[in-house]
């Protein structure tokens, strides 16, 4: 099995309470004084205490453009792609030309070559390196880049993978725009960044590599949910889809898919030590509770990292994983137990990871 070996969890270094940010940008939204007072409403029921972002807040007034935001992105992405996977690679005791495939993903800007190609000459990796860059999976592609990872060390046991999630959401907002979709995204959304480093079996069974190993790996897309959860791609950039039906859907439609994929495993929800859940939201996370049939502080460690970064779309499941591993978790899951990791995104998709948890220290 794939071992997880270091992950690197990052932020950028301007940090605002949730208050401050409301005071901002509702006005950038609508100059309706009484819309405004609902967008700060609903940033104070988000669940967020504190966000990270890309700029200065009093810089995102002056955002008129996709072309202005993307190449901030690219800029701003690139740096911050740069010292999370070179936090990785120390932390795993391992040199940039160890790396035999970078996965890069995104939904918040777009490049061509894209970030993980900046990053070969950045970080020092081989010039015959594997990339895979990956845009559209959104929130639920921290943990599909797990999984497609284990997929490709399945075959390549002795290779060892990385996975790079960027996501700056910050460059999305959609100025004058005051519907409900884009101010519950305004409200929950931060900027943060992961590098992870997977090692396949051959090299998982150096002594020095210890961390969790992937055991199963299942995708599963709900029919007829297009139009749920999304972008739509508009002159001024990316215009969040957000359907208000998201939490019912997650609600009726996820726990019987967990279920699923642990039977197939020969387990049972009540086998599971420990439930690493993308931090997507207060109702989100209820509604996966309620779902599974999990107790109410089963995702208090998701709780705590949507409070203290927001919901930080592909990279929120991995600095939740990032805060399981450093023993964020009281008790951690005992070594050698069955945990999930999962997540949710466009399609409406999910990914769930099946892990037998050891901790990297």
């Amino acid at each position: 099995m794939s071992r997880i070996v270091a992950v690197a969890p990052v932020l950028p270094e301007h940090a605002y309470s949730q208050a401050t940010v409301a005071a901002h940008i509702a006005p950038l939204l609508s100059p309706d004084p009484a819309r405004q007072a609902v967008i700060t409403r609903l940033s104070a029921a988000s669940g967020v205490d504190t966000r990270h972002f890309a700029l200065p807040l009093e810089e995102y007034a002056g955002l008129r453009s996709f072309g202005q935001a993307n190449d901030l992105f690219i800029t701003l992405g690139l740096d911050l792609a740069e010292e999370a996977v070179r936090q990785a690679l120390k932390a795993a005791a391992l040199g940039p030309d160890d790396i035999d495939l970078i996965m890069f993903t995104s939904i918040t800007g777009i490049s061509a070559p894209s970030l993980d190609a900046l990053l070969v000459g950045r970080v020092g990796l081989r010039p015959d390196v594997k990339r895979i860059p990956v845009f559209g999976l959104g929130c639920v592609a921290g943990a599909a880049g797990l999984a497609r990872l284990h997929d490709h060390l399945a075959g390549h046991p002795s290779d060892v993978a990385l996975l790079v999630s960027v996501e700056l959401c910050s460059l999305t907002l959609q100025r004058d725009d005051g519907t409900l979709a884009n101010a519950v995204s305004c409200a929950l959304f931060g900027d943060g960044a992961t590098a992870v480093v997977v090692a396949g079996d051959e090299r998982a069974t150096d002594a020095a590599l210890a961390g969790p190993t992937i055991q199963a790996t299942r995708s599963w897309l709900f029919p007829d949910t297009e139009n749920v959860l999304g972008w739509d791609v508009v002159d001024t950039g990316f215009r969040i889809v957000l359907a208000p039906t998201l939490p019912r859907l997650v609600e009726s439609a996820l726990g019987p898919a967990v279920e699923s994929f642990l039977g197939s495993q020969g387990l049972a929800v009540a086998d599971v030590a420990a439930w690493l859940a993308h931090s997507g939201g207060p109702r989100i996370l209820d509604a996966v509770a309620s779902s599974i049939g999990l107790p109410p502080d089963a995702l208090d460690l998701s709780r705590r990292a949507l409070a203290r970064t927001g919901n930080l779309s592909s990279s929120g499941v991995l600095h939740v994983l990032a805060d399981a591993l450093a023993g964020a978790e009281h008790p951690p899951p005992p070594r050698g137990s069955p945990v999930v990791l999962l997540a949710l995104g466009p399609g409406v998709s999910t990914e769930l990871l099946l892990l037998r948890w050891e901790a990297l220290t």
